[in-house]
């Protein structure tokens, strides 16, 4: 799928030849707040070593406007479409689902790790009873499947995500950008705007892969998918997060360099199930062979 804050709101890879929404299990739009947000100051991207830094500060049209403005314009019928609902507020939050839940998206990926704005974001990621909260809540108000997108910034990413489950969320995706700056040697100045942002790209799989094996030990025996994410850019990437335990991976940062890496993916993934004789993707989730010797 295709991840939060990469395609906007759907429409921008449109315009991109070849590309095609067919491509993806779904496309998970741009975080939305419940009122309108400029986001922060410039600068907001920076390249780093194999991967960028990111502050956009969650700039979005506001709840309503998505709704009413931009979900029917989305085509349904190629791919599902998942909303992503950000807050500084628990009330926000709860706001914000309550209106995707009367509307015509599929699923609502609660956003309680953001790493690049001041307020609610990290907070509520980092503290499992904040995290737990903010799921519960959300719960009450929507009956679409609801979708936890844990942050790697935290003492022990199980311990959230069980809390996350007991709460009501039906999946998890793993993980968030992770906490990062860039220094300017000239000015001597922070490079983003925001002095930080989440880094994203090839730089964090390692610790992504990680986390999702983590959280697979805890999500996998309750039957609960995660969704991974962090560095992919090819399909032996897509089948390592496979392998760790992730039920489907999402593709963000190679999006920015290569638009039509999706369907050279998919092929990949296929082929490696036909060679090794198996006919679905399930099969192979979390086969990791963690034994010694």
């Amino acid at each position: 799928m295709l991840l939060s804050g990469c395609v906007g709101f759907g429409e921008e890879y449109t315009r991109v030849a070849g590309f095609s929404n067919a491509d993806v299990g779904a496309i998970v739009l741009k975080g939305t707040t419940g009122t309108a947000r400029l986001g922060n100051p410039p600068h907001r991207v920076t390249e780093s070593p194999m991967g960028m830094i990111n502050a956009i500060g969650l700039q979005n049209p506001g709840a309503a406007y998505v709704v009413n403005s931009i979900l029917p314009s989305l085509d349904f019928n190629e791919t599902r479409f998942f909303a992503n609902v950000s807050g500084s507020t628990i009330e926000e939050y709860v706001e914000v689902t309550r209106r995707f839940d009367d509307s015509p998206i599929d699923a609502i990926e609660i956003n309680i790790s953001c790493p690049n704005v001041k307020e609610g974001g990290v907070q509520f990621g980092n503290d499992p009873d904040m995290s737990a909260r903010v799921v519960a809540a959300c719960r009450k108000v929507t009956t679409k499947p609801l979708i936890t997108k844990l942050s790697p910034n935290q003492t022990d990413i199980r311990e959230n995500a069980c809390r996350c489950i007991e709460a009501g969320s039906d999946a998890l995706a793993v993980i968030n950008t992770i906490s990062g700056m860039a220094v300017d040697t000239g000015t001597r100045r922070p490079v983003i705007g925001n002095l930080q942002g989440g880094l994203s790209g090839p730089a964090i799989k390692p610790i992504a892969l990680l986390k999702v094996h983590q959280v697979y030990e805890v999500a996998g025996p309750l039957g609960v998918p995660i969704i991974g994410q962090g560095g992919i850019c090819s399909a032996n990437d897509a089948l390592e997060f496979i392998i760790a335990g992730a039920t489907a991976v999402g593709v963000g940062t190679a999006l920015f360099y290569d638009p039509l890496v999706c369907p050279k993916i998919n092929a990949g993934i296929a082929a490696y199930l036909h060679d090794n004789g198996m006919q679905s993707v399930a099969e192979l989730v979390g086969t990791l062979d963690t034994r010694t010797g």
